[in-house]
């Protein structure tokens, strides 16, 4: 027996193929520990030969309230709660 798909089938099927996963959609900012908003820093050197090893941050905006290191936010990574004023 012949199996017919339907165009919205197929589509519904190549769009799956080409969707980033979960995380990329993500958005930034809220209190506690949501992941949202990361940006993944690659490793590299500074101009005194500093070594900085990989790491992540919180994507860069105008707020400064919705930085890990702000009071009542938490780092996702490593569960530090922020201390600086907002």
């Amino acid at each position: 027996m012949r199996r017919v798909i339907s165009r919205a089938g197929v589509l519904f099927a190549a769009t799956l193929l080409f969707l980033p996963s979960g995380e990329l959609f993500a958005k930034g900012g809220g209190k506690g520990g949501s992941k949202g908003g990361t940006v993944n820093v690659r490793p590299y050197t500074k101009k005194d030969g500093t070594y900085v090893g990989p790491h992540h941050r919180t994507a860069p905006d105008s707020s400064k309230a919705n930085n890990w290191s702000t009071k009542g936010n938490s780092n996702p990574y490593t569960g530090k709660t922020g201390a600086k004023e907002p």
